[in-house]
């Protein structure tokens, strides 16, 4: 009789050490180019250093407060607390861009408000002049 020939009892191993080693050189490259992007310098120009109280000085110029508008879920327009009408709105607009010619309008709208009223509010105060409005969001 033949004596079949026993399958071995070792169990195979496995190499960690050139995949650890392939992916050790790749999280250095991500580092490295990550690093060097950080810092992206422009050759031949040099940027302007900070001077002590020249903020001050710049912020001399007061800012505008924004004109803040309110539109609620029933889609009715208020202005400082006042309920306006869409039609009355193109004078307080231009009041307000003549007092401030640098403002800007602050848009509040209720989140349960389909896109489409505002949308539409936009389209009206892009009619009548109000063309830096900021949608105000939480």
């Amino acid at each position: 009789m033949r004596k079949r020939p026993r399958p071995s009892s070792r169990i195979p191993e496995v190499n960690l050490v050139p995949m650890m080693d392939v992916l050790m050189s790749v999280l250095i490259f991500f580092v490295v180019i990550s690093m060097s992007m950080t810092g992206v310098a422009i050759n031949g120009v040099t940027l302007p250093t900070s001077v002590d109280n020249a903020d001050e000085s710049a912020s001399g110029e007061k800012e505008s407060p924004p004109l803040v508008m309110g539109l609620d879920s029933q889609s009715t327009l208020t202005i400082d607390g006042e309920t306006v009408e869409v039609a009355s709105l193109a004078p307080i607009i231009q009041s307000y861009f003549q007092e401030n010619p640098d403002g800007s309008i602050l848009l509040k709208a209720d989140r349960e408000l389909p896109y489409d009223n505002i949308a539409d509010l936009l389209t009206q105060l892009r009619k009548v002049g109000g063309k830096r409005v900021s949608l105000a969001v939480e």
